[in-house]
């Protein structure tokens, strides 16, 4: 039995389709993400998993039951971060774990092991004991996650975990995460490093599933190496490079984007013989964000914020 199934999921707001069709199984401790820009259908997908959506047929079933008839069933057994905090801003960080473990019928000297576990995993030890409203933002979302994690969940269900932690912290999540092997873990996100670091993905656009698998199943659905150029002539561009090499290219936002083996001899030969024509050159070897752009032909789109951006500039080598 598969902890999550979804089949045949469609969700609408009105006349706007959030969700179309959207089919998926999660295994027992895998740590599953969902990858796509702002309006990709995540957050109404997290919603409805979270069971702050209501679903009247049986497309969605965790644990066994389905979404549809119960619900109730199934929330004593999920841990949750939304991405909006939940925590009570009054309260010290010890007394918002206390009152979550209350809830959770945690009592004594359980529920005191369990906060301190939860205090040493995620840091804030020395914190404990402060005011909520007085942490900074990362450190409010290592207690939201905390919180969540307190009760031992069956299922962890985590929307943008990784906003507002600094690289330290990231990297000490995605390895808290890989270690919950009996725990099954559902993440949101359009960061690809949290991506890549999933046991598998799957890319949404516009309230589609466009693909699912491990992060080197999808990027090896990209051919050999990307190469980004860049010219103040691409339409005119793109067929001599189809003419001349055998490449064809794609327009992405101005760039001319090439999937081809041996890339540097590439940038190397394109360059020789456009040498008017080719104001830069980048190359790179694909992402997951080329594996979005192979399959839905643009790019992700996050209103430009520079740390979690992700795009054509990741791990390339620029030639001028």
């Amino acid at each position: 039995m598969f902890p999550i199934k979804v089949e045949n999921l469609s969700y609408a707001y009105g006349a706007r389709q959030a969700l179309v069709d959207v089919t998926f199984s999660i295994s027992q401790g895998e740590v599953f993400g969902f990858l796509g820009p702002n309006g990709s259908g995540k957050t109404t997908l997290f919603k409805i998993l979270s069971t702050l959506i209501p679903v009247d047929q049986a497309a969605v079933n965790i644990l066994g039951h389905e979404l549809g008839n119960g619900v109730q069933r199934v929330r004593q057994y999920l841990g949750v971060v939304f991405q909006r905090p939940s925590l009570d801003l009054k309260l010290t960080v010890t007394e918002n774990l206390r009152h979550q473990g209350h809830l959770y019928g945690l009592q004594g000297k359980p529920l005191k092991q369990r906060i301190q576990e939860a205090l040493d995993q995620f840091e804030l030890t020395d914190r404990a004991h402060e005011g909520v409203e007085t942490l900074s933002g990362g450190l409010q979302r290592r207690a939201e996650l905390a919180k969540a994690t307190l009760h031992h969940p069956k299922v962890l269900l985590l929307d943008e975990p990784s906003t507002g932690l600094d690289p330290g912290a990231r990297r000490s999540l995605r390895a808290y995460l890989n270690g919950l092997r009996n725990t099954t873990v559902v993440l949101t996100t359009h960061i690809l490093e949290d991506a890549e670091a999933c046991d598998r993905v799957a890319i949404l656009n516009a309230g589609e599933l466009v693909a699912i698998g491990t992060p080197d199943e999808l990027k090896d659905q990209v051919s050999g190496d990307i190469v980004i150029v860049d010219s103040p002539e691409p339409e005119q561009l793109a067929p001599k490079i189809n003419q001349r090499f055998g490449y064809a290219t794609a327009s992405i936002e101005g760039l001319l984007r090439i999937e081809c083996h041996n890339g540097h001899e590439f940038v190397r030969d394109v360059v020789a013989a456009f040498p008017t024509e080719i104001q830069s050159v980048r190359l790179g070897k694909p992402t997951l964000e080329d594996v979005f752009i192979k399959l839905t032909g643009r790019r992700f789109e996050e209103n430009g914020s520079s740390q979690d951006s992700v795009g054509l500039e990741s791990s390339r080598t620029e030639t001028h």
